[in-house]
């Protein structure tokens, strides 16, 4: 690990991240959050990150809407193929956005030793995830979709829709 993002990580202290992203974009991040500083972390004014929330944004570019509401203990990270989180999206309590995945071809050499993918996810503006959704590298999100609780998000998901399961289909289209 470079020794610069051992001091972002590990020497900074959160109330001390929690002002600097205060003044630098204007959003409000508990000092129970752990959000990482990062050049490839951009946070949309208003936004509001709870408590023991973390968000890891040292692989790859992280974008973060205007007026974004992020609940308590959600887990976020980007690799290279980065995640974007468009405005006014509602991402409940315990919600899991993992922007790479592992190769896992290759019998003869142990999953985590194989490299990692990264196709990148898109959520569009004005989404409610509920609580408990995990969303994979490769999801996209339409503009005002809706997730049902303890959903698993891998693909594409259309605009205005209501998507719910493992994997999430589409169950309504919001009119």
């Amino acid at each position: 690990m470079k020794a610069a993002k051992i001091i972002r990580r590990f020497l900074v202290p959160s109330f001390a991240v929690t002002g600097i992203y205060a003044w630098k974009y204007g959003c409000m991040i508990s000092p129970r959050a752990e959000v990482e500083l990062s050049p490839l972390l951009k946070i949309g004014k208003g936004t509001q990150i709870g408590s023991f929330t973390k968000i890891k944004a040292s692989d790859g570019p992280l974008e973060i809407g205007s007026q974004v509401s992020i609940g308590t203990n959600c887990f976020i990270s980007s690799h290279t193929g980065g995640v974007t989180i468009g405005d006014y999206c509602l991402i409940s309590p315990n919600v899991t956005i993992i922007g790479n995945n592992y190769r896992y071809d290759r019998l003869d050499v142990p999953i985590c030793l194989q490299e990692k993918t990264s196709k990148g996810i898109t959520i569009g503006r004005n989404v409610w995830i509920g609580a408990g959704v995990c969303i994979l590298d490769g999801a996209r999100i339409g503009d005002g979709a809706i997730i049902a609780p303890n959903s698993v998000v891998s693909g594409k998901i259309q605009e205005n829709a209501i998507a719910q399961g493992n994997p999430a289909k589409v169950v309504f289209v919001r009119r």
